[in-house]
């Protein structure tokens, strides 16, 4: 219906053009929004004030004009001025309900469009170091990455999942010397203990393994243990694998999958980074000082040098990014999305800049990057920090294993991904209202049950069966409920434009919302057939939504709870 409204103001602007009211040479696009209060109408456009310099006129003498312009439309009631020009639209009671038909023909298509027209685009999440269990807020970038790439295709884009390891560096070396004194006998409480160990049980599972010299499939390789405690090359591969295996049984118990596994190693054994040193040194961005090599970021933007290569002659961290990164571009990726935790916002400038100083035709501002903030997990108001397993954080299979992977899903992707999280455990297990995974699967799972009394009754309609006189749904919840549908498409075309899936969580509870009132206040299985034939075909669209929202997010739609 907006888009209705939109064609129908179009028609008008361009009539005023040629009258001369409005420059002929002058381009008009007309933004029309959902109003806040409905006594204002459906729809509001501010075209009039955007343009009445350009007319020479006051913006309500504007609005009257292009008022007087309007094609003629079964769909809009009236038409009114508001305020200092605002545009204000009443959409008829038989339009309000041609969503509910097209959602019923379209099904599970419905909110799907092909604004992508099939560009690659890839979404790079988690990427966790292969060093432990996946922690909580790697949970939070899983379920925000994997809705991102769920909205993504949605709008018709060609999404590849990739999950980069970190699988070389300090993190690695610290992994193998921790699983070898295990090995050895050692505990972190020993004064031999490595002091940047891990010190979690899943490292004694490691160790154990490795002595019994079992055999570990990873996503690209199989790796078996020596069994040699001396042989920490040995050690360090079986860990790695290990981790990367129970990594993947995490991420699948959470209905994540990744197409692509990048390993930061392979950029040093395929020769990639010294590919990336050789190219920054000849385009003149590196010099020497202090027994380094560093690159002149300042040049980009970045607020100091950065270091490259340290004195030891490491590279520092964001070097084999720029290498990885150019890879990612060398794969003919135009679009680039990074799904990482805030604290990774230092490397955003450091990275763009080593890109730019590659001068290989890279655009600026590339990557896309999407950083969540942290998340706290509460149980009985109180902060809960540690994990056995993992020996000092709260990990993703705590959170499944405790409210189960729809809660878990839902409540991580909930919130703006800039803003601090709560999960409160309690109100993720809790049945009742306050919980919005439960109150959306709970609308859903009441259309189910009403369709079942239906049939019980002898009645059958078809999953997406449009029967009855839509017309007759005239209370003004009826409409609500419609005007809420008709919002869906324009959301995900949003959601995923501006890389917020939240949006999402929050549409589908205040639909469910209006649903639930609308179900405790006005009865459906009615002796009226017309009107109850009418009010299924509005509960059919209701559901089909909720479905095709939650199938955005990961989570499930049940039919009985």
């Amino acid at each position: 219906m907006k888009e209705t409204v939109s064609d129908l103001l179009q028609s008008a602007l361009a009539a005023l053009q040629s009258d001369g009211t409005l420059p002929a040479d002058q381009a008009f696009a007309p933004q029309v929004g959902n109003t806040k209060d409905k006594s204002h109408g459906d729809y509001a456009c501010n075209i009039a004030l955007v343009a009445s310099k350009a007319a020479g006129c006051p913006p309500r003498q504007l609005a009257e004009a292009l008022i007087e312009k309007l094609p003629q439309s079964k769909a809009v009631e009236k038409v009114e001025i508001a305020g200092p020009g605002f545009i204000n639209f009443f959409m008829s009671t038989a339009s309000a309900f041609e969503v509910v038909n097209t959602i019923l023909d379209e099904g599970e298509r419905f909110g799907r469009n092909n604004q992508g027209k099939g560009e690659k685009v890839q979404v790079e999440f988690v990427s966790a170091n292969p060093t432990g269990p996946l922690h909580v807020g790697h949970g939070r970038g899983a379920a925000i990455g994997d809705c991102l790439c769920r909205l993504l295709e949605a709008n018709g884009y060609d999404v590849t999942r990739e999950f980069y390891y970190n699988d070389a560096g300090a993190q690695i070396n610290n992994l193998a010397l921790s699983v070898q004194s295990r090995v050895k006998g050692l505990s972190p409480e020993d004064e031999n203990w490595p002091a940047d160990g891990y010190r979690g049980d899943y490292i004694v599972d490691v160790a154990k393994a490795y002595l019994a010299g079992e055999t570990v499939t990873a996503d690209d390789r199989e790796v078996t243990a020596k069994a040699d405690p001396e042989d920490r090359d040995a050690i360090r591969e079986f860990a790695v694998a290990y981790l990367r295996r129970e990594q993947d049984l995490d991420l699948k118990a959470f209905g994540v999958q990744f197409d692509v596994y990048f390993l930061e190693s392979s950029l040093y054994e395929e020769g990639k980074v010294e590919a990336t040193v050789k190219r920054l040194r000849e385009n003149g961005y590196t010099y020497e000082q202090d027994g380094a090599m560093w690159l002149k970021t300042t040049e980009f933007g970045d607020d100091k040098d950065r270091v490259m290569r340290k004195k030891d002659g490491g590279y520092t961290y964001f070097l084999p990014d720029v290498a990885y990164h150019l890879d990612k571009w060398q794969r003919g990726f135009t679009t680039v999305i990074n799904e990482q935790g805030a604290d990774h916002h230092s490397t955003v400038t450091r990275v763009r800049a080593g890109l730019q100083a590659l001068n290989v035709g890279i655009p600026k501002g590339w990557p896309d990057y999407v950083l969540h903030q942290m998340v706290m997990v509460t149980r009985s108001g109180q902060e809960v920090k540690i994990s056995k397993r993992a020996g000092s954080y709260v990990t993703v299979r705590d959170l499944i294993d405790e409210v189960g992977r729809d809660a878990t899903r839902f409540f991580l992707a909930a919130r703006r991904v800039d803003s601090q999280l709560t999960f409160d455990i309690d109100l993720a297990r809790s049945q009742t209202n306050e919980n919005p995974v439960y109150y959306i699967q709970y609308a859903h799972a009441r259309i189910c049950s009403v369709l079942r009394k239906l049939a019980e009754e002898g009645v059958q309609r078809g999953r997406n069966e449009c029967v009855g006189d839509l017309e007759l749904l005239t209370l003004d919840e009826e409409k609500e409920l419609a005007n809420q549908l008709a919002k869906y498409p324009e959301l995900i075309i949003n959601s995923a434009a501006q890389r917020e899936p939240h949006h999402l969580t929050h549409y589908l509870r205040e639909l469910a919302g209006q649903f639930h009132t609308y179900y405790n206040a006005h009865k459906v299985l009615i002796e009226d057939t017309a009107t109850r034939d009418a009010r299924v075909s509005l509960y059919l669209a209701i559901r089909q939504v909720i479905e095709n929202g939650l199938d955005l997010l990961g989570v499930s739609a049940p039919e009985e709870m």
